[in-house]
């Protein structure tokens, strides 16, 4: 049987998750990225298999979240392109199955913002990065799951990953722009 404790608390206000570890839910949960394609549109695209935890805690600061992403799993709707993206030219698959994100820090920036840092590892390459995190909402499912939203935005330079592929275009200009824009929307549920 679920939990039927309280599924949130008060802040300064604003309601916030239980404290506790909740874990990613695959199915409600969405990876995407963007990024610019020909310089006259964007190419968007997903990872499928990932997992993850967020560890909440009583002041929000001190939460730590933790992601694994299998870069494998890429779909862009187009299975030419995945399969491209599973090379050398870009993500390396077979040298390198796993991304991982490790926060390091969570800055309040309101009371429903925050600034969370923390190291990505692309292709064996650790960088620092910021992701614009929002708290989306807090509820106890029909089921009696605890679940928490949050949405989350940043922008990486693929080159300083390792992500080198530079086709470019006989009227100039790259074929994939070097900026990516990561896109979340995650979704969790708190674990017994």
């Amino acid at each position: 049987m679920a939990d039927t404790t309280t599924t949130s608390r008060t802040v300064n206000g604003v309601e916030y998750p239980a404290v506790g570890t909740y874990a990613l839910d695959p199915s409600h949960t969405r990876l995407g990225f963007a990024a610019r394609h020909m310089a006259v549109s964007k190419v968007r695209g997903q990872f499928t298999e990932f997992g993850g935890t967020l560890e909440l805690a009583e002041d929000p600061a001190d939460s730590k979240v933790s992601v694994t992403i299998q870069p494998g799993s890429v779909d862009t709707r187009d299975e030419t392109r995945d399969n491209h993206l599973r090379t050398n030219d870009f993500f390396d698959v077979e040298t390198h199955p796993t991304w991982t994100f490790v926060s390091t820090a969570i800055r309040p920036v309101n009371a429903t913002e925050w600034k969370v840092d923390g190291d990505l590892t692309i292709r064996g390459v650790t960088r620092p990065v910021t992701l614009d995190a929002t708290l989306e909402g807090v509820v106890q499912d029909p089921y009696g799951n605890h679940r928490v939203g949050f949405s989350a935005t940043t922008s990486i330079d693929r080159d300083e990953f390792g992500v080198s592929f530079h086709a470019v275009m006989e009227a100039g200009g790259l074929v994939v722009g070097k900026k990516v824009d990561i896109e979340i929307e995650a979704e969790a549920t708190l674990q017994a």
